[in-house]
């Protein structure tokens, strides 16, 4: 469809940003779902077939990104203050971190189908479980930030990342390389790419919640 009769849809429709708000906080939703879905899969090795079909979910995250650019999009044409345009690429850029994050979660159901079955974490169980609570948390208190710009739970957010999740899967990789420990090799591989994938799902979620206290050109960064 073109751009053209894009814009003459919306003088027969609601705000074309405020349902790209909507459509991203449902995009957020569904990745959070995803993701504790995907790890509870990874650590019990169960329901491969339920794992084959959470990784088509990565779809419809796509399909949510290609729609909020293009509502965006429509309604930059129609001419709007400078406010409303900094919200809209605000959202071009929570989405993008979306997406990603729905990657990350189709890779770790990779990694599950991959091993066929639970995986023992041995003497990292602690840690990792520790990165899996944090991620999981930050999903609901990044969803709250965003509907409630929420300043001072987005600084919490941002001060605790390193510390909470950085740092710690860094320390497990960096064990799993140059130390001696109970995971065999292939086994060493695969949570070092787990690690990772929760990292950067924290990253990214990170980054959403700097949009609440950052100016455009510094989100995704400290405040």
């Amino acid at each position: 469809m073109s751009l053209f009769k894009d814009i003459l849809k919306i003088w027969k429709s609601d705000s074309l940003l405020l349902q790209a708000w909507e459509e991203t906080f449902s995009m957020l939703t569904l990745c959070s779902d995803v993701y504790h879905k995907s790890i509870l899969n990874f650590n019990t090795g169960e329901k491969i077939d339920e794992v084959k079909a959470l990784k088509k979910k990565d779809r419809i995250i796509n399909d949510y990104q290609i729609s909020v650019r293009k509502k965006v999009l429509t309604h930059f044409s129609t001419g709007e203050n400078m406010r409303e345009i900094t919200n809209g690429l605000i959202l071009v850029d929570i989405v993008v971190d979306v997406e990603r994050m729905g990657d990350y979660c189709k890779n770790i159901s990779d990694l599950t189908i991959m091993n066929q079955g639970p995986f023992d974490f041995g003497s990292f169980s602690k840690d990792v479980k520790k990165i899996e609570k944090e991620v999981s948390s930050r999903f609901s208190d990044t969803i709250k930030c965003i509907e409630e710009q929420n300043e001072s739970l987005a600084l919490s957010q941002l001060n605790n990342y390193k510390k909470m999740i950085s740092n710690i899967s860094d320390k497990i990789v960096e064990e799993l390389i140059v130390s001696n420990h109970d995971i065999e090799g292939k086994k060493s591989v695969a949570l070092s790419l787990y690690v990772r994938y929760l990292k950067r799902i924290g990253a990214h979620l990170k980054n959403i919640t700097s949009s609440v206290v950052n100016p455009y050109e510094r989100i995704g960064y400290r405040d």
